[in-house]
């Protein structure tokens, strides 16, 4: 897997990215290198990835405190871009959000590369604790924030435990993308699951928007 941008430069003077940007760009692509070349994460130094990258440790040491936060932003380039919420309805907000937990199980399936960093993170408490506080809790608080927005506005009963509500509509994505590797990620699964969910959430005088 490579993430070099492979567009050709137009006519002119060859301006070429940022200094700093085209850095960034080949230690997120040397990580992914050396992953795709077997080495273990338990095994990735920061000196071998600057090796690798073809830049100073320091270059890496002023972008990242360490591989901890460098792996988190190689598996956030690795994976689908979080999604913008169209913000018209919490049913909207919700569907879009699992939908984009589906895109994240359709790559990881397709790529045996992340299913197998995955799978390494989690047995390294240091980086998990990374992905969990980096991209975890950010997407958590923003499924939290649109169940409010759903409870305030009377699309979702007031006495419902957001947080147990939470865990249900993503729970039931996580179910079929991780712990059901031969389960189906159809078209629809997203909507599918957030109706059926809602079922039981919503006010009995509320109609489906």
């Amino acid at each position: 897997m490579s993430f070099a941008d492979n567009r050709s430069c137009p006519a002119g003077p060859a301006r070429g990215r940022p200094r700093s940007e085209a850095a960034e760009q080949a230690i997120l692509e040397g990580v992914m290198q050396l992953l795709e070349d077997g080495v273990p994460l338990a095994e990735l130094s920061i000196e071998r990835i600057a090796r690798t990258a073809g830049v100073g440790k320091a270059t890496i040491y002023r972008r990242w405190s360490g591989k901890e936060e460098l792996f988190v932003d190689v598996l956030r380039t690795a994976e689908p871009p979080d999604p913008e919420l169209p913000g018209t309805s919490m049913r909207a907000d919700l569907i879009v959000i699992l939908e984009s937990l589906r895109q994240r199980g359709l790559v990881s399936r397709s790529s045996a590369i992340l299913h197998n960093v995955y799978a390494q993170m989690k047995s390294s408490p240091r980086i998990w604790a990374a992905y969990h506080a980096g991209v975890i809790a950010p997407r958590r608080l923003l499924m939290l924030d649109v169940l409010r927005r759903g409870q305030r506005d009377g699309e979702l009963r007031s006495d419902i435990d957001l947080d147990l509500a939470n865990d249900m509509f993503v729970g039931a994505m996580l179910v079929r993308t991780l712990m059901r590797p031969d389960g189906d990620l159809p078209e629809g699964l997203a909507e599918h699951l957030v109706d059926i969910t809602l079922e039981g959430l919503r006010p009995v005088s509320s109609t489906v928007l």
